[in-house]
């Protein structure tokens, strides 16, 4: 499942952020890939020691604490520290699917990555290329989003970012480990959820809504590892 969630940060959110951004110190993106993901990395990231990394992130936690259509898709136990990337002066990160377990950084925890997440901080003009292009079951999907906007997708996916030839891409990306392992079943969920949702806008006193609540929770409670 493939979910966009728009302006997770308002433009002046994002402009701060983006000062935060530019102000930083970067180093070479392939310092943190994987033996056969560094052949095809050519970014910049953020150190995860910096403290810009680290106040950023806990700001992006923070939101997605009080976003509930991401609660709703992601279902999250588990949410990675998240990090940020830039692409510039033909930048790119060819094809590679996302590790499949991550230890979380000062912790004797490890997370599964169940659910991978791009928030771009900026805006489609700004730069040339950088599509975030997802191959799933209906084929390519090419993904440049508004500065402030998030996509939601399966870690299982191949991915890549496509070259930047003109300007600077920013954004922040980062894992999820999902109470609901299997996609199909976290996708069933959250369309049930959806159309509680709608229903009870519409018609919040019938009675059938305490039935459909009652199959949500019962699949949630079968389904669910925590």
């Amino acid at each position: 499942m493939l979910l966009q969630i728009p302006q997770i940060f308002s433009p002046d959110e994002v402009g701060e952020i983006r000062a935060a951004l530019e102000a930083a110190d970067w180093e070479d993106g392939r310092v943190t890939a994987g033996h056969r993901a560094v052949g095809v990395k050519k970014n910049l990231q953020l150190p995860e020691t910096d403290p810009a990394t680290r106040a950023l992130g806990d700001r992006i936690l923070d939101r997605l604490a009080r976003t509930p259509l991401f609660i709703a898709a992601a279902l999250p136990q588990k949410v990675y520290p998240p990090r940020f990337n830039r692409y510039e002066g033909g930048g790119t990160y060819g094809n590679h699917v996302d590790n499949a377990i991550f230890p979380i950084p000062g912790t004797p925890l490890k997370l599964r990555t169940d659910l991978s997440t791009t928030i771009f901080f900026s805006d489609p003009d700004d730069y040339e290329g950088g599509e975030l292009v997802i191959e799933d079951t209906f084929g390519e999907q090419r993904i440049k989003l508004s500065a402030g906007d998030m996509i939601l997708y399966p870690s299982s996916s191949v991915h890549r970012v496509n070259p930047v030839t003109r300007g600077t891409r920013f954004a922040s990306f980062f894992f999820t480990q999902s109470m609901i392992r299997d996609d199909q079943q976290r996708r069933i969920l959250f369309e049930l959820d959806c159309a509680i949702q709608a229903l009870t806008a519409d018609h919040a006193g019938h009675d059938a809504l305490d039935n459909l609540s009652n199959v949500y929770h019962n699949l949630l409670r079968q389904w669910a590892e925590t």
